[in-house]
């Protein structure tokens, strides 16, 4: 492959510090050759936290460590002349768990990540401001009616739905903020507006009488030297009073003059409280005006339902008037309560006019994107293994303009019959792995939008095919392949899975040279080596170094012990002499180094040197090489993990046999020795917990590190060699 020349990311340099647990990271990742670098990384190693380095990045935020905050953190990602990456040139492709996880309101909201994420921010906050003002209509209305939203928006615009809910508020903002007070804040609104209430309030005979009373209210106020209906009654009359007083107005020496036939000149409070409340007792113990009350009164106590309606309308008896039109004074008090409120009111107000705006920017964006919305649905279908398909049920739409938005439609297959489902249906149909498979197309539309816009990008892909059935695995690894193939983007993929790792080599994802190993020092500090073993560890790696290295001599004992199970047979003398190296059996303490090597030339057909202390008991160098391996490097180290197994093995085996002291016992056992040692020691000494204990970690943990060939070998990658380093202490102090 030709350099790449002319791009911004010819290099990536990292350099971290106290990045979310990676004490200290420097790699150099060239793409001038290749354009995708694989790292294995085992669990708890750096692959997520260098995967949220990258987002921090992406996302324009400072890094950190959350376990050490105070710790001094570094974070430098550039290319190869020193310049920091631009944020829009990287891409995290987190695992499915973390991936897109947009609400069900946005499910349908077909656009780019970026601007998903976007808009369920805008939309989270108008959620929130939502709560806090419909908590305070809850307050200040003292209704116990669920969903006032609903209340608000059916009293203002006679429907119901979310959308409706805003546009009530809308509607009614400039009288709202046009009014001086708020006549109707008190109001308990679940008094009035009950359905019970309504109800006796529509009865004839009780309309009736609200007419007459109405009637008789309006001539008294006609009639009253100070009050005028509909411009001065008796509540502004009484707000103004409060007003003047708790400004200071009077205690400032001001006075203030009444106009009517009379004119009266008012100095303090009291004369003007004095003159309102005559003015309303002239109203209301008014003869007529009290038996028109008093009608009222007798029809509404007759009907016990409404007895606290009766009750409440008995203290507040100039509410009377309004109940003639009673939906109109229902949005007056609405408006008095978003009075009362009207700063929760306004910023509710601002918020939703903010995403009504966004949303139709996103919207536009997305018809714009719809084509690459069908490219990958298309590619989804034809690459994925799951019981459904994909389409866009609202193409010809879109495309004349009448939908802003595609909308996915799902046809479940079963053998021959298919059948279109909602996508509640199809998700409790589906197994774990085919609802995961959904996420991808999501990736693929990422990715395909960048291609589109030509917008180089790394991609830091983590561990998205884990836990993925094999077919949509491999799947996965040949679309990482088809994005390797283009100039445009680099890829940094990490897995904490050793096939999958070795999958994205042999399918040409990632060079061999470009594979990469990440272990963790004891410091803390991460480093990134160059894979080994990714092809066969055994015939590339063990075999080649039998006659050089001790540790991959004595690793090698279960490959040639499984290769003459496979040419030969579980009785061939060969065979069970390998299998005393490997348990403790009557002659596992007698068998040499020369033995072994007589065994390897005899299966390989292979002319070795003879090795300098060939009486060297076999059995010795397993325990020397085991010790060694407990002060070795951090790492993968596949041999370190065998050779650590094998001595646990022998050395709980021979502290088991001596304890139960029975060789016809021992002798008789055909498969299965450790867990058979362990059953009979649980037998023979039950108050020994610890050794039990021990001694059935050992029986759980090693078996996976011996038994393996070199086709199955993740085991011992997956996971750490800490835990067998600590296991082989503790079984050395059985001894």
């Amino acid at each position: 492959m030709m350099p790449l020349r002319g791009l911004v990311m010819g290099k990536v340099k990292i350099e971290l510090e106290n990045c979310y647990g990676i004490r200290k990271l420097q790699y150099d990742f060239n793409f001038l050759q290749k354009r995708v670098y694989a790292i294995y990384a085992p669990n708890g190693a750096m692959k997520t936290s260098l995967a949220q380095t990258f987002k921090d990045m992406a996302d324009g935020v400072d890094s950190r460590d959350r376990i050490f905050p105070s710790r001094v953190n570094v974070r430098k990602i550039t290319d190869e002349n020193g310049h920091a990456l631009p944020k829009e040139s990287v891409l995290v492709l987190p695992p499915y768990d973390e991936f897109f996880g947009h609400t069900e309101k946005t499910s349908t909201l077909l656009v780019n990540n970026k601007l998903r994420k976007e808009f369920e921010k805008l939309n989270a906050d108008l959620e929130h401001s939502k709560e806090v003002f419909l908590d305070a209509m809850k307050t200040q209305s003292h209704s116990r009616k669920k969903g006032l939203d609903k209340e608000i928006a059916s009293a203002i615009m006679y429907i119901d739905t979310e959308e409706a809910f805003y546009q009530a508020l809308d509607r009614v903002k400039n009288e709202v903020a046009e009014q001086k007070d708020a006549p109707f804040s008190q109001i308990e609104y679940d008094a009035i507006f009950d359905e019970k209430v309504l109800a006796a309030l529509g009865a004839k005979d009780v309309a009736t009488a609200i007419n007459a009373y109405i009637t008789k209210y309006n001539e008294l106020l006609a009639a009253s030297t100070y009050f005028k209906g509909g411009i001065f009654e008796y509540y502004n009359a009484s707000q103004i009073a409060k007003a003047l007083a708790d400004n200071g107005f009077f205690a400032a020496k001001h006075t203030i003059t009444l106009n009517a036939s009379k004119k009266l000149e008012i100095s303090t409070p009291k004369q003007l409280e004095d003159v309102v409340a005559k003015e309303l007792d002239n109203i209301t113990n008014d003869k007529d005006f009290k038996k028109t009350f008093a009608e009222l009164k007798k029809l509404l106590e007759r009907n016990v339902t409404v007895r606290d309606f009766h009750k409440y309308l008995c203290d507040h008896e100039l509410l009377l008037p309004h109940l003639a039109n009673i939906d109109f004074f229902k949005v007056q008090i609405w408006k008095s309560y978003f009075k009362a409120n009207e700063g929760l009111y306004n910023d509710l107000l601002d918020k939703y006019r903010k995403v009504k705006e966004r949303r139709k920017e996103i919207q536009d964006t997305a018809l714009k994107e719809h084509t690459l919305w069908e490219a990958a649905i298309d590619l989804f279908n034809d690459r994925f293994f799951v019981p459904f398909t994909l389409e866009a049920t609202n193409k010809a739409a879109v495309v004349l303009d009448n939908d802003a938005i595609l909308d996915l439609g799902y046809t479940f297959k079963d053998e021959n019959d298919s059948a279109p489902v909602v996508k509640d249906t199809l998700m409790k149909s589906l197994s774990q792995g085919e609802k995961k498979a959904l996420y991808i197309l999501n990736i693929i539309f990422e990715v395909e939008v960048r291609r589109h816009e030509k917008t180089e990008t790394i991609f830091i892909v983590d561990d998205i095919a884990d836990s993925f059935d094999y077919r949509n695995k491999y799947a996965i690894v040949q679309y990482l392949k088809d994005i390797s193939e283009d100039p445009l983007f680099k890829q940094i993929i990490m897995t904490h899975n050793f096939d999958f790792f070795r999958t994205l080599e042999s399918r040409g994802v990632a060079n061999y040279g470009c594979c990469l190993m990440a272990a963790r020092n004891d410091d803390g500090t991460i480093a990134l080596e160059k894979a080994a073993g990714i092809r066969n560890v055994f015939l590339n790696d063990l075999k080649d170094n039998f006659f050089v290295d001790e540790i991959k001599k004595v690793a090698c004992i279960p490959f040639i012990r499984n290769i003459l199970e496979l040419t030969k047979n579980i009785q061939d003398p060969q065979y069970i002499k390998l299998t005393s190296l490997l348990h403790w059996k009557s002659d596992s303490a007698t068998i040499t180094e020369d033995d072994l090597d007589t065994i390897y030339r005899s299966v390989f057909a292979a002319v070795g040197p003879t090795s300098s202390n060939g009486t060297r008991l076999m059995v010795d160098m397993i325990d020397d090489q085991a010790k060694a391996c407990l002060t070795a490097p951090a790492g993968v180290n596949f041999e370190n993990k065998i050779v650590l197994s094998i001595a646990i093995r022998l050395a709980s085996e021979k502290f088991m046999v001596g304890k139960i002291n029975d060789n016809n016992f021992v002798n008789a056992i055909t498969a299965h020795q450790t867990s058979v040692l362990v059953d009979r020691f649980k037998q023979a000494f039950p108050a020994e917990t610890a050794s039990i204990e021990l001694l059935e970690s050992v029986a759980l943990m090693t078996p996976e590190n011996i038994h393996l060939n070199s086709f199955m070998y993740e085991p011992i990658v997956d996971m750490s060699d800490e835990h067998l380093r600590k296991l082989y202490k503790n079984v050395l102090n059985l001894q």
